[in-house]
């Protein structure tokens, strides 16, 4: 899979089949036959190592850690049975709320 044909749908796609099929020797197999706490321990290393990188203005690094956040995210949301939809429907929901309470501050109205 090349960088033009990688999107977000592909890999969740991906990580379903992994879940479903479970192929030996795979990371993702091994993080979904550990369960849930392993999920999200990883999760949290994942955060931190952002967080460290960011805080080194390190923008290679940053870049490759919130890549790992973004995968054990997105095995989190397999595991869980989100999908990639429902977090586009959560973050759009928040844009229309967002632009409309910028609306009435900017207009006065809502108070």
């Amino acid at each position: 899979m090349d960088n033009r044909e990688f999107t977000v749908d592909t890999l969740y796609e991906l990580l379903e089949g992994r879940k479903k099929d479970l192929p030996e020797g795979s990371y993702t197999t091994y993080l979904f036959q550990k369960g849930l706490d392993k999920i999200l321990k990883k999760v949290g290393e994942e955060c931190t190592e952002v967080i460290i990188a960011a805080k080194d203005r390190d923008k290679d690094e940053t870049v490759y850690e919130i890549a790992d956040l973004a995968y054990h995210v997105m095995v989190l949301m397999v595991e869980q049975g989100i999908t990639p939809d429902d977090i586009r429907n959560e973050l759009a929901s928040r844009h229309v709320i967002d632009h409309k309470v910028k609306q009435e501050k900017m207009t006065g109205g809502g108070q």
